[in-house]
C-alpha cells in the first residue's frame, strides 16, 4: 500500500496530525473491543441497564486523555512553526516516534485484555514494581501469547494498519516569498496556539474550571458496576494517571475525637482474656477461590456440585467457617498484608506504596513480644514478590524459600521445581511440616503455595490423575485438585508430629483466579476466599456462622483467640467476639469502595459519592439499587465506611501501623 500524501499546502502538517490522531482514535476503539470480548462473561453481565450514550462519551474522554499524553512529543514535532519540518528526513522521524509510542500503547491495552481476568481491573503503574523481582516474565509471556494469539494477530494487523495508513505532509513545501512566509507562520502558530489549550482541556477531562484531571474513579459515573469501570478506560491513561501518584490523603470527613468514636483500629485487650500458648499455623494457597470448594457451595448446578476440594471439603467439617468469606484484594500482594497484618488494599497494593516504610506489625510481631519463635515460608525464588521483604519487615524471624528447600538433604532440591515459579506444592507443604518439628514452641509460621496458578500444571507424575476434565474449560480446576491434594498429605504428616494437637490452623486463599459460575463475577464473588480455622484439639467446636468474615479479620481473631493482652493495630475485627450482625467486609476496585454489613452493601466512589447500595443476599447480581430507599440505614453505612477510609489514610500518612501509647 502506498503512503497517502497531502496536496501542497499550508494546512499540509496540522491535517496530517488531525487524520493520524484519528487513526489511534480508531486503534483504540479496536482495542476495547477486544478487551470485551476477551472479557464477555465479566463484563458483560448488566449490558442491558447500560446506556451506550453515556459508556461511549467516557471511552471518548480517556482515550483523548490518553492519547494526547502520549502524542504530546509528537504533536510538537508536527505543530511546531518551522517549515523545516515538511521534510522527509524530519518527516521520517517523527513517523517512527508516532509508531513506536502508538505501538506501545496498543500491545498494552490487548495484554491488558488478558490479565484482566487476574485483577478485575485495569493495570495500573503499580505492576512495575509487583513483578521487579521475578526472573520469569519472558516465560510468562511467551507461553500467554501462545495461549492469546488471536490477540496477537490483532495486534499486528493495528500497527501494520497505524504504519500504512499514516497520512503525512508533503515534503517539497518551499517558502519563496515573504507572503509565503507570513501565511505559513501565521497558520502554523495559529495551529499550535489552538492545540495547546485543547490539550490541556483533553487531558484534564474538561474545560471547565470545576473540572480537576480526572482519575480512574471518574469512570464509574458512565458505568453501573466498578468491574464495568475497566471497559471505559483505557491502560495507558490507568498507567499515566498512577505513577507516583500519592494514593493516600485525608478525606477530613470526621474531627479525630468524633472519627474514633465511630471507627478505630486499635484492639486493646480485655481483662476476661484466656491465655492459650496454641502454635498458629497460617496457610496461604494460591488462588484458591471459594468457587472451587463445594462445602461453600451446596446450591450451585442445582445442588449437584461438587467442587474439586474432597480434602477441603472435610477439614471445614471438622472446623469454624462462615456464610460469606472474602479476601480484600486481588492480587498476592494484597492478601499478604490484609492476613498477616490486617492492612485491607485501598487504592493500590500496601507494600508497593511509601507507606510500606512505616513501622508495621503483623501476627509474627504481636506474637514475637511474648515469646513466639515465627518464620515465613514460599516456594519460590527467595526475594520472589518482595515476600521475603514484607515478612521481615512485619516481624518474621526467620524465611524459607526455594534456597533453604535445596539445602535440604530429605528433598530432591531443583528436582521439585515447577520450571516457572517455585517448589511444588506438595514437596514444599512436606518441607513445611517437617521444619516446624525443628522449631521451639510456641511459634507462629505462615506458608504461601504457589501450584494453583499460571501456568496450570501439574507434576508430570499426575498428569493421569489431575487431568482437565472433557468439556470443561476452566484450566484451573487441574491445579486446584493437586493442591487439595497435597493439602491432604501434609495434614497427614502433620499429624505425625509433636507440635500438631497444639496448633491452631488457618487455611485461606491470597485471592481467586479464573472463574466459571456467574456469581463468583460479580463485585462480591470476585473476592470471595475461603477462610476456615481447625483446631485439632477440639477446643474450637466446629462451627458454620451466619456472617460475614475477610482477611483483615485473621490477625485480631486468632490474637485475642490465643489471649494476647498487648495493645495492637489492626483493620479488622476479633470474630468470635463480634456479634454476628457487627460483622463487615470493605474492598476497593476501580476507583470505587465497596462496603458491606448485614445484608447490605455499599458502593462509595474516591470522591465520596455513593454510587449505589444493594440487598447482596437477595440481590447477589446488584440489579436492584437501592440509593435513597433505606434511609437510616443508608446513612448508617456511609459514616462508618467514611470513617474507616479517613482512619487507614490517617495512619498510613502519618506512620501510626503500630500502637503508640498516648
Amino acid at each position: 500500500m502506498k503512503q497517502i500524501h497531502l496536496q501542497k499546502s499550508f494546512f499540509s502538517s496540522p491535517i496530517a496530525f488531525i487524520c493520524n490522531l484519528a487513526l489511534v482514535y480508531l486503534a483504540y476503539g479496536i482495542c476495547r473491543v477486544a478487551y470485551l470480548l476477551e472479557n464477555w462473561t465479566a463484563l458483560s453481565e448488566g449490558f442491558d441497564t447500560l446506556s451506550l450514550w453515556e459508556a461511549f462519551k467516557g471511552c471518548w474522554m480517556f482515550d483523548t486523555s490518553a492519547i494526547l499524553y502520549t502524542n504530546a512529543l509528537y504533536a510538537i514535532l508536527m505543530l511546531f512553526p518551522l517549515h523545516y519540518k515538511e521534510k522527509d528526513g524530519w518527516q521520517i522521524f517523527v513517523k517512527w516516534i508516532y509508531m513506536i509510542i502508538n505501538s506501545v500503547c496498543i500491545c498494552a491495552n490487548l495484554i491488558d485484555a488478558v490479565y484482566f481476568q487476574y485483577t478485575g481491573r485495569r493495570t495500573t503503574a503499580s505492576i512495575f514494581q509487583e513483578f521487579s523481582n521475578e526472573g520469569n516474565i519472558g516465560e510468562v509471556f511467551g507461553i500467554e501469547i501462545m495461549r492469546h494469539w488471536y490477540l496477537v494477530v490483532l495486534g499486528v494487523i493495528l500497527i501494520a494498519g497505524l504504519f500504512f495508513a499514516y497520512v503525512r505532509p508533503r515534503g517539497e513545501l518551499k517558502l519563496r516569498s515573504l507572503k509565503d512566509d507570513f501565511i505559513y507562520y501565521t497558520i502554523q502558530i495559529v495551529c499550535l496556539g489552538l492545540y495547546i489549550p485543547i490539550t490541556i482541556c483533553g487531558m484534564r477531562g474538561g474545560a471547565t474550571t470545576a473540572v480537576r484531571p480526572i482519575t480512574l474513579s471518574n469512570a464509574n459515573q458512565y458505568v453501573n458496576r466498578p468491574a464495568e469501570a475497566a471497559l471505559i478506560l483505557n491502560t495507558p491513561f490507568s498507567m499515566i494517571r498512577t505513577i507516583n501518584k500519592n494514593v493516600f490523603a485525608d478525606p477530613q470527613y470526621y474531627q479525630r475525637a468524633e472519627l474514633d468514636k465511630i471507627y478505630s483500629p486499635v484492639h486493646i485487650p480485655a481483662d476476661s482474656l484466656v491465655v492459650r500458648k496454641k502454635n498458629v499455623v497460617i496457610l496461604i494457597m494460591e488462588s484458591y477461590g471459594r468457587e472451587y470448594i463445594g462445602y461453600y457451595n451446596k446450591t450451585l448446578d442445582g445442588g449437584k456440585y461438587k467442587g474439586y476440594t474432597p480434602f477441603t471439603d472435610s477439614l471445614i467439617e471438622q472446623s469454624v467457617t462462615f456464610d460469606y468469606t472474602f479476601c480484600n484484594g486481588r492480587k498476592s500482594v494484597d492478601g499478604m498484608p490484609s492476613i498477616l497484618s490486617s492492612i485491607p488494599r485501598f487504592i493500590e497494593p500496601f507494600f508497593l506504596t511509601p507507606a510500606s516504610l512505616n513501622d508495621v506489625s503483623g501476627i509474627a510481631g504481636e506474637l514475637g513480644k511474648v515469646g513466639y519463635y515465627s518464620a515465613f515460608f514460599h516456594g519460590a525464588e527467595n526475594g520472589s514478590m518482595g515476600f521475603e521483604a514484607f515478612a521481615h519487615h512485619t516481624g518474621y524471624k526467620d524465611y524459607f524459600g526455594r534456597t533453604e528447600y535445596n539445602q535440604d538433604k530429605r528433598f530432591h532440591g531443583d528436582d521439585d521445581y515447577d520450571g516457572m515459579w517455585a517448589i511444588w506444592d506438595e514437596e514444599f507443604l512436606q518441607f513445611y511440616a517437617l521444619k516446624m518439628s525443628e522449631m521451639k514452641e510456641p511459634f507462629v509460621t505462615s506458608v504461601f503455595t504457589a501450584s494453583s496458578h499460571h501456568p496450570y500444571k501439574v507434576p508430570e507424575r499426575y498428569k493421569n490423575v489431575f487431568k482437565d476434565d472433557p468439556g470443561d474449560d476452566n484450566i484451573m480446576h487441574k491445579c486446584i485438585r493437586y493442591t487439595d491434594n497435597a493439602l491432604r498429605l501434609f495434614f497427614e504428616t502433620a499429624k505425625k508430629q509433636p507440635w500438631y494437637e497444639n496448633t491452631i490452623f488457618v487455611l485461606t486463599s491470597d485471592h481467586t483466579n479464573l472463574t466459571s459460575y456467574p456469581e463468583y463475577q460479580t463485585e462480591l464473588g470476585l473476592v470471595c476466599s475461603p477462610i476456615i480455622i481447625f483446631d485439632p484439639s477440639g477446643e474450637l467446636q466446629p462451627e458454620q456462622r451466619h456472617c460475614i468474615a475477610q482477611h483483615i479479620d485473621i490477625m485480631p481473631t486468632i490474637l485475642n483467640y490465643l489471649g494476647y493482652n498487648k495493645p495492637y493495630v489492626a483493620f479488622g475485627i476479633d470474630l468470635f467476639n463480634t456479634p454476628d450482625k457487627d460483622t463487615w467486609v470493605v474492598g476497593h476496585n476501580n476507583g470505587v469502595y465497596f462496603y458491606g454489613k448485614e445484608d447490605y452493601v455499599l458502593l462509595f466512589t474516591e470522591d465520596s459519592q455513593i454510587k449505589g447500595i444493594y440487598n447482596f443476599k437477595k440481590d447477589w447480581f446488584m440489579k436492584n439499587n437501592l440509593k435513597g430507599k433505606i434511609g437510616k440505614k443508608e446513612l448508617q453505612l456511609e459514616r462508618e465506611l467514611k470513617a474507616l477510609i479517613q482512619s487507614y489514610m490517617i495512619r498510613m500518612t502519618e506512620d501510626q501501623l503500630v500502637y503508640k501509647k498516648k
